[in-house]
């Protein structure tokens, strides 16, 4: 690391980095050319200017348009005010921003000791990640959702929770997959914060309803009801359990008995395991548990909806697994699951085609949870006024005549108040630890780009 000593060397490294990983991702993966931040623009520009209903607008050659509630649109609405270079432009400086706030919250402290060279690394590490990647070359709005729930975990954790709960319901608001922390709250007694937190998606979808009626009454009763808007569900990027059951079925529905019983033994296994680490205040766990329960519960979870994985990541590095975070990083950085874009059948399909299903199921499983006190992480502790009151020592007692002197023992120099001395450490909170491709990838052809292709797969 000696060569990194110096500002100018460190330049120099993230200089090379910051190439490698453009060059990579604008070569390899293939670009999705901002299609979702397309639907969104050509959206809100019917509406405003055209006179167009949101949920009639499809992208010219395609089937795809509008699946977000009403109020997503009205937040998006600024988009019609400016070309579309300028919203591709306003996308990436806001995911830049929602990345950089998520990588802040998770790992700040971890990170805080190498300075911007740290979080510059750090960053360029996760532009690598495929739902990361994927999130900005579409144009997508997950990691602005993530890094407002996070706010609220911020909140919550350090004992500023008046607030916390806007975040939530917020993010409930514009993609109904965060609802499940509301639950997340519920579960940690936290009945003030649930409450805003629905009250919050409450009225923003209310104010939907005001400024486009017709399209709230079209989502609410229709449009939520038809994933078909949304893309296949056999679809080789839709990582949720409907997605691994819609693929053994395919050409054929899911059975929705099947779905509805394997989503309601994860909500079973998240409310258990939440609920543990909620007991231990770890709320880093905590809503890295619910992020995962979302991804596998939802109907569809596209590749890049997986960004909801971040905070596992940084659960594990915190809790000293960095092998296994660094596997499951260089799995998802790879693709792997576009190797059967084209079959998914037989066993290698069932286990290859569903890789990101069985990591985070796995996650959901097995991800440490329910941390010692004296290990939680940054989001973990509580603000405190004042620090806690050492419990006093116990007096030292002589030691009596042909007996050994106490201070003889193995508790070093403090002699016979070395146990009391030992219980009256006061426990020190733990910051939160830290949170490869490979070949040319199937999707790189611009046909498998995502879901959402300029001619999609036949439905």
């Amino acid at each position: 690391m000696r060569g990194l000593s110096t500002d100018r060397w460190r330049l120099l490294f993230v200089l090379g980095l910051a190439v490698a990983v453009g060059v990579f991702t604008a070569t390899v993966p293939l670009l999705r050319d901002w299609f979702d931040l397309r639907v969104y623009y050509g959206t809100v520009n019917t509406w405003v200017h055209h006179g167009g209903r949101i949920y009639d607008y499809r992208v010219p050659g395609t089937t795809y348009g509008f699946t977000y509630p009403p109020f997503a649109a009205l937040g998006m609405l600024p988009m019609a005010l400016v070309g579309l270079r300028t919203a591709i432009v306003a996308g990436l400086l806001l995911n830049l921003a929602a990345l950089a706030a998520v990588v802040w919250i998770l790992v700040g402290p971890a990170l805080r000791r190498y300075g911007w060279f740290g979080f510059v690394v750090a960053g360029c590490l996760l532009a690598l990640l495929e739902p990361v990647r994927d999130t900005f070359s579409f144009g997508q709005v997950n990691l602005l959702l993530l890094a407002l729930v996070l706010c609220d975990a911020r909140l919550l954790s350090t004992g500023r929770g008046r607030w916390a709960g806007v975040g939530i319901g917020l993010a409930a608001a514009v993609k109904l997959t965060p609802a499940l922390f509301i639950g997340l709250l519920l579960l940690a007694g936290r009945r003030r914060a649930a409450a805003l937190a629905t009250a919050v998606a409450a009225a923003a979808t209310a104010l939907a309803a005001w400024a486009a009626p017709d399209a709230s009454r079209f989502y609410w009763t229709e449009a939520l009801w038809d994933t078909a808007r949304v893309g296949r569900l056999d679809y080789v990027s839709n990582q949720s359990l409907q997605g691994v059951l819609a693929r053994l079925a395919a050409p054929g529905e899911p059975n929705r008995a099947a779905w509805a019983t394997a989503c309601l033994l994860v909500l079973c296994v998240w409310a258990w395991r939440t609920s543990r680490a909620l007991a231990d205040e770890d709320w880093t766990a905590a809503f890295a548990l619910t992020g995962l329960a979302a991804c596998l519960v939802s109907p569809i979870t596209w590749v890049h909806h997986l960004v909801w994985l971040l905070p596992s990541f940084a659960v594990l590095l915190h809790r000293g697994w960095p092998r296994v975070a660094g596997a499951l990083y260089a799995v998802l950085c790879s693709s792997v699951v576009w190797l059967w874009f084209d079959d998914a059948s037989g066993l290698d399909g069932f286990l290859g085609s569903n890789t990101y299903t069985w990591i985070t199921l796995g996650l959901l499983l097995w991800l440490p949870a329910g941390q010692p006190r004296v290990a939680r992480p940054l989001l973990s502790r509580r603000a405190r006024t004042t620090p806690p009151a050492p419990r006093p020592a116990a007096p030292a007692i002589p030691a009596a005549s042909g007996q050994p002197d106490a201070s003889s023992g193995a508790s070093g120099t403090d002699g016979a108040a070395g146990p009391a001395a030992r219980t009256a450490r006061v426990s020190r909170s733990v910051p939160t630890g830290l949170t490869c491709p490979a070949a040319a990838k199937p999707q790189s052809s611009s046909e498998r780009a995502s879901s959402y292709t300029v001619n999609p797969p036949p439905a």
